[in-house]
């Protein structure tokens, strides 16, 4: 009798566990990746970040979001019959995402990947301000947690717009510099691609944000791309001590 006692409990035990990797807190959260052009930096077709926006999706529910919870967002959408996105609008992501915050009771994740200028990240046809993007988050998210990662050159300039005590912000570029890897034959971005590596290596965002800016370097030292882009990092304080409580699943 108390072999099967200790196997009944046993059993329990595992599935306790499974249970608790599985619902980290991840699967209430609203989350939007979007891929904001088609072409690469010598104005070719490039599939660059429609890899990018279809395999961070796909990571995302692998660390615990809940796949309704997820929307993605292409150019050409009529491309992909796989994952099926949506127009990459401007106003067709703010009301989507605006849809999916108000159904979703944890945080808010953003994930834009596109070319960027100082003024802003193409998406579509229109080069969107920091002050746009801010205001979509501000009107879905207001004060929960949320994480925006911006993938594009020049995108330190959305980390002011941005900045708030429940926001985590992760650029691939200070506002001066280029990013590197959307060209014809990159698979993903250096960024994107650090950012999908890094994440079986991370326990949580911040350190997730830490070895995506470690791997860019060493990246772009093997590929002698100059002048370094050094991704940029943004926690505000109250985050800071919440999302240590929201562990990717399985690591």
């Amino acid at each position: 009798m108390a072999r099967y006692v200790f196997g009944f409990l046993v059993a329990l035990t595992l599935v306790l566990g499974a249970s608790r990797a599985s619902a980290n807190g991840f699967e209430t959260w609203a989350a939007i990746v979007v891929a904001g052009d088609y072409r690469a930096h010598s104005g070719a077709p490039s599939e660059v970040f429609d890899n990018g926006r279809r395999d961070i999706a796909k990571a995302l529910v692998n660390l615990g979001f809940g796949p309704s919870h997820i929307k993605t967002f292409s150019v050409r959408p009529e491309t992909d019959m796989e994952t099926n996105p949506l127009p990459s609008d401007i106003q067709r992501i703010d009301t989507e995402f605006q849809r999916l915050a108000r159904y979703s009771s944890g945080g808010c994740f953003l994930y834009f990947t596109s070319h960027g200028a100082p003024q802003g990240i193409l998406i579509g046809q229109n080069l969107v301000a920091p002050n746009v993007i801010a205001e979509i988050v501000n009107d879905a998210c207001a004060d929960r947690m949320t994480v925006v990662v911006v993938s594009a050159c020049f995108s330190g300039v959305f980390i002011p717009a941005l900045r708030t005590e429940n926001r985590m912000i992760l650029t691939a570029a200070r506002p001066d510099r280029t990013s590197f890897g959307c060209g014809e034959a990159n698979m993903y971005t250096f960024f994107d691609q650090c950012f999908l590596e890094s994440i079986p290596q991370s326990r949580d965002f911040p350190a997730l944000a830490v070895n995506v800016q470690n791997c860019v370097a060493q990246r772009e030292v093997a590929e002698m791309a100059t002048p370094p882009s050094e991704p940029q990092v943004s926690i505000g304080f109250n985050i800071s001590q919440s999302l240590s409580a929201y562990s990717f699943a399985g690591n």
